[in-house]
């Protein structure tokens, strides 16, 4: 696996191809690469330096901010795994989608639509789910990268 590293503006509405610097994006994207096993690639830094930035030495600036924010991002998603609230509640968010044959036929790739719509036809009405606590887990987020 490779990833392409780079980011945009948010408020351009384009991709506009500038080195990484959101720690914050970095630690997500590091902790998704840390649950996954890691990489067996690397990082291709498909960027390129600002307009008022010219020089060679910008570039080779450029080149350290984007890794300097990966490995900082690498350092913060091991505090999270390690803080463990944000796996806790990912586990107990999720624990009734482990409890029943369709959910291991799901899981094993062993069901089809119709199969899955028949079961959804039986359910009835739906309950709501429990609160995804966004606000939460973004305050955990911060926690660990500002403290």
């Amino acid at each position: 696996m490779n990833i392409e590293a780079n980011q945009g503006d948010y408020l351009l509405g384009w991709d506009t191809d500038e080195f990484p610097f959101d720690v914050y994006s970095a630690t997500l994207c590091m902790y998704e690469v840390l649950k996954a096993g890691g990489l067996t690639g690397g990082f291709n830094f498909d960027a390129k330096s600002r307009r008022p930035s010219y020089t060679y030495e910008d570039m080779f600036e450029s080149y350290i901010l984007g890794m300097y924010t990966f490995a900082l991002g690498l350092i913060k998603a091991a505090a999270i795994i390690e803080d463990g609230r944000i796996d806790e509640f990912k586990k107990n968010r999720y624990a009734s989608f482990y409890n029943t044959e369709i959910d291991k036929k799901i899981i094993n790739d062993e069901t089809n639509l119709q199969e899955l719509a028949n079961y959804a036809e039986k359910l009835g009405k739906a309950e709501l789910p429990s609160s995804g606590k966004q606000e939460l887990l973004e305050s955990i987020v911060n926690n660990i990268l500002f403290k």
